[in-house]
């Protein structure tokens, strides 16, 4: 609450706040530093920018006058000479060398609280002898939302004081003394000083040592204002009008016009409490007033509603924070499982490839040893055959020494061919080495290394449960309208929604719609029947959970009209398609919007002209009837045709049951569709005409109707099934 007890201005606690046109408050030394002067030439220029030199005379006669109070100029100035303002050169920074005038002259200064306000102009000549009044054609600005208000005679005193924003100030300050004992917070001693002063900015109480030491009355501390510390005794004279007086009771406040008058009234045009003299002055007179404590009762109960709703929002933005709170810790906990899945999966990859590079270098393994017996095997072997060798080679050396012919000779034939086979072993080849050095063995990592690069996270969550849209789900006719949304927060990406209907008779549900789109409407549905419906939605991972069973309730009669785009192009149709006639002499076929194929329907055809006795023909047909001749010639239709003395039904150009009576311009003609019994009636006038016309028709069937120019006729939809039905006429022969 501190934060609404504050001035915008200065940012420190309200001293005597008046209230502005906007609603907003200030404190009223605040309020004599932002007015301005809003002169009507350019001969009343702020005191800054005057040229430098002797004061002129008018100067002399603009000072207050002895046991005047200080004017806000006067104010201002001593604010300035006490360090809280800004300097003279500070001040001249203000406005531009460039500006030519008054009316360029915006300077502004800023607050402690970062609020942007415009510097005091001096008054006027003869401005200060007006009794706390501002000068003539001053306006002030307010802070907060930047409007303007014009200071008539009265100066800020036209401005009512805020009493009781004053009150709650000072019971705020009482509870704040109360809740810690005037200390002075930087005391290295203990027990700390008491506190001589509170620095309002930095919320810190300082004992005298202290602020000379850490709080000086210059530099940057220059503009903090410090006030006595919480619980200090108030200065004889001290408080306000909205204070507590010496009997314990708050003085009842008086009118600001009239100082001995208390307000007893509130003026509903101003918005103010006034006193019974104001309406006497005539001021007030006109104006809408109420009494002072039934108007305090209406706007307490207003403010006290429109706290509920403060408060109803207060409940949901907590209860929002406690389900942010949940989330948070649902990040938190879903995070530490998702890094946990994560190290798994990445280590059992590192496992699949540890057991993965172990086989390789078994097989590397395997062939290394294979090339190496190959080769200590066809070096033993080669080693061999050298030692073989090289002991002939000795031996046939030294046979050859021998000078014994015959000795020789007797050993020549068999040495020789010794000599010549150890010769044939060396054959080609013999001397070459059987295995390489190199292994013929590669191992191609590029695909691995491209899956690792490639290795992030995919959706692997089916999607959420759709949630139907029931505010824009509707039922029109035979037809039915869905429509629903994906939840709030869901991330899983969705492909396609799944629409499932039943029959209308509680029978099994059907796909009716797959695709992106979230709204679907369903036609050529049963009227009078009760559907069931849910909506799925599906992506690469599979299909998601069923959302709730939606009950949608089909008219229980139909409303339809002629349709103009299976009519015969000889067909007139308008007044919304709803009357019809024809272009040409011979008969046209005509359909309705709907089509039927359950329950009991019932429309009738009104008669709106009715020239040379043509034959109109009533009935149903099958979408594709032919449509150039009269309805019931072909096996598409069931149809009543009619003149001005009788009528027949006809269906495959069969012509049955002539009844008498026929119809005139006025007349009206009612079909009776009975899907439940598979029949169809005619009436004409209310009456039926003849008996059921046909029997067992089962299947699809739309309202029909044949005419030619002679002919009008307008449709009537919508209507109940008759219940009372008069007698028959009887066939004639």
């Amino acid at each position: 609450m501190e934060e609404e007890l504050k001035c915008p201005v200065c940012g420190s606690l309200f001293r005597e706040p008046i209230i502005l046109p906007c609603s907003h408050n200030v404190c009223l030394p605040c309020a004599r530093t932002i007015a301005v002067q809003t002169p009507d030439n350019e001969q009343h220029l702020p005191a800054l920018l005057q040229p430098r030199g002797p004061a002129p005379p008018a100067a002399a006669a603009a000072a207050p006058g002895p046991g005047s109070g200080p004017g806000p100029a006067a104010s201002l100035d001593s604010e300035c000479a006490a360090g809280g303002g800004v300097d003279h050169a500070d001040k001249l920074s203000l406005h531009s060398e460039t500006d030519s005038g008054y009316g360029s002259y915006t300077p502004s200064l800023k607050s402690p609280n970062g609020v942007r306000v415009l510097p005091l102009v001096p008054a006027p000549p003869g401005a200060a002898a007006q009794r706390g009044a501002g000068p003539a054609g001053s306006s002030l600005t307010c802070p907060q939302c930047h409007r303007s208000a014009s200071l008539d005679q009265r100066g800020l005193r036209g401005f009512q004081r805020n009493r009781l924003l004053e009150a709650i100030v000072q019971r705020y300050q009482q509870g704040r003394a109360s809740a810690a004992a005037a200390k002075c917070q930087l005391c290295d001693r203990s027990p700390p000083e008491p506190a001589a002063v509170l620095c309002e900015q930095c919320d810190v109480m300082y004992c005298s040592a202290c602020q000379l030491r850490c709080h000086p009355a210059r530099g940057p501390f220059a503009k903090h204002r410090l006030v006595p510390p919480p619980g200090a005794p108030v200065p004889p004279g001290g408080g306000d009008g909205g204070g507590k007086g010496a009997g314990g009771g708050r003085k009842l406040p008086t009118c600001a016009e009239h100082d001995l008058e208390n307000y007893s009234m509130y003026c509903v045009s101003c918005r103010s409490p006034v006193c019974y003299q104001c309406l006497e002055d005539g001021r007030h007179g006109k104006h809408d007033v109420k009494a002072l404590g039934a108007a305090w009762k209406q706007h307490k109960a207003q403010l006290s509603q429109a706290l509920n709703g403060v408060s109803d929002k207060a409940k949901e933005a907590k209860e929002f924070l406690v389900q942010l709170k949940n989330l948070l810790q649902q990040i938190q906990e879903n995070g530490l499982d998702y890094e946990a899945c994560l190290v798994a999966q990445c280590d059992a990859l590192v496992d699949a490839l540890t057991r993965q590079k172990a086989k390789l270098l078994t097989k590397v393994t395997k062939e290394r040893e294979h090339k190496l017996k190959v080769v200590w095997d066809q070096i033993n072997h080669c080693t061999l055959k050298l030692r073989q060798s090289t002991g002939l080679m000795e031996y046939c050396l030294e046979v050859i020494k021998e000078n014994d012919p015959s000795g020789f000779l007797q050993i020549s034939d068999a040495l020789i061919k010794r000599v010549q086979v150890s010769q044939e072993q060396w054959v080609k080849g013999a001397l070459e080495p059987k295995v390489s050095a190199e292994f013929d063995l590669t191992l191609d990592s590029e695909p691995l290394l491209q899956a690792i690069h490639q290795l992030d996270f995919i959706q692997m969550k089916l999607p959420p449960v759709p949630l139907l849209q029931l505010e824009k789900c509707c039922t029109r006719n035979n037809s039915v309208t869905l429509a629903w949304r994906m939840p709030p927060l869901s991330h899983n990406p969705v492909e396609g929604y799944i629409l499932e209907l039943d029959d209308g008779d509680g029978g099994q549900f059907r796909e009716v719609y797959v695709g992106k789109e979230t709204l679907c409407t369903i036609d050529g549905l049963h009227f009078n029947s009760t559907y069931n419906a849910r909506v799925k939605a599906f992506n690469s991972s599979g299909v998601g959970p069923y959302s709730k069973t939606v009950i949608l309730q089909t008219s229980d009669v139909a409303w339809f009209t002629f349709d103009p785009s299976s009519a015969h192009r000889d067909i007139v149709l308008s007044n919304d398609n709803q009357t019809a006639t024809c272009s040409s002499y011979d008969d046209r076929v005509v359909l309705g919007t709907a089509a039927f194929s359950k329950g009991v329907h019932y429309w009738e055809l009104h008669v709106d002209r009715y020239d040379n006795h043509p034959d109109p023909a009533f009935g149903i047909a099958r979408i594709n009837v032919v449509k150039d001749m009269m309805l019931g010639k072909d096996d598409k239709a069931w149809a009543m045709y009619v003149d001005n003395n009788r009528s027949w039904f006809m269906h495959c150009n069969s012509h049955t049951n002539r009844t008498e009576g026929g119809v005139s311009k006025g007349a009206t003609v009612g079909v009776l569709l009975d899907l439940n019994k598979h029949n169809l009636t005619f009436y004409i006038n209310g009456q039926q005409q003849g008996p059921p016309a046909f029997e067992n028709v089962e299947g699809v069937f739309m309202p029909a109707l044949s005419l030619n120019r002679n002919v009008q006729v307008t449709l009537r939809t919508g209507l109940e099934v008759p219940q009372c039905v008069k007698q028959p006429k009887l066939p004639s022969n």
